[in-house]
């Protein structure tokens, strides 16, 4: 592990986001943000030395937060080895998809009552998902993705669903890099994006819970096939 690792130099850049009173679950949410938009893979060793030398923060802070992310099923610390990224197996995507499930076609049957902030940062979401397809940028396709869905949960209007949803699109961050082929993964889902949303801003609710329950069985069984592959 060295200080010129991509990640260390994601960090550094991220240190202007703390102050002196920085506490664990900000340097926390730094690094889920960074899991979230894949610049930490699975399988990352997050060295404390150089991650807290690059967010300028002490080690017991560093240590806490690490804490804080193995409680949400992110890292895993490995006796005598270090801190590392979490790789997860198909049990974890059944348990992911089971419930997104729940939350997510819940959140849509509430978006009748959603905030215009709210319905915005869906059209917005899918709009960043296809500026970045028109690009080629297929790792910010999947951010977009993943906050595409934020912006769903986001419809039941409640901090705490937010947390969850964070926490849950993390660790399905972790889950997409099993795919060898990002764009053939990603593409197909823009469209469904897309209908998900213009169905949602038009009051189809029904519809539109319909078509999301369509679409996590379609990813939930490209992954779990993925994973399938691995272990053999």
């Amino acid at each position: 592990m060295t200080a010129t690792d991509p990640w260390v130099d994601l960090l550094a850049g991220d240190r202007a986001l703390l102050d002196r009173t920085s506490t664990a679950e900000r340097v926390a949410d730094v690094l889920r943000q960074r899991i979230i938009e894949g610049a930490l893979p699975p399988g990352t060793r997050l060295s404390e030395e150089n991650a807290g030398r690059a967010l300028s923060v002490s080690r017991n802070t560093l240590r806490e937060a690490f804490r804080l992310l193995v409680h949400e099923r992110l890292l895993v610390h490995e006796f005598h080895r270090g801190v590392f990224v979490r790789i997860l197996d198909a049990h974890d995507v059944a348990d992911l998809y089971r419930v997104r499930r729940m939350l997510e076609t819940s959140a849509i049957r509430l978006a009748g009552s959603a905030t215009r902030a709210r319905l915005t940062a869906l059209d917005d979401a899918v709009s960043e998902g296809e500026r970045a397809y028109a690009e080629q940028r297929w790792v910010d396709v999947g951010t977009a993705n993943i906050r595409f869905h934020q912006a769903i949960g986001g419809l039941a209007g409640s901090p705490r669903v937010d947390d969850l949803m964070r926490q849950l699109l993390a660790e399905l961050r972790l889950a997409f890099h099993v795919m060898s082929r990002p764009r053939e993964f990603h593409e197909p889902y823009l469209e469904f994006n897309r209908q998900i949303t213009t169905l949602v801003l038009d009051g189809e609710l029904a519809e539109a819970e319909r078509a999301l329950q369509d679409y996590f069985d379609k990813a939930e069984a490209q992954l779990t096939d993925a994973f399938a592959q691995i272990a053999r």
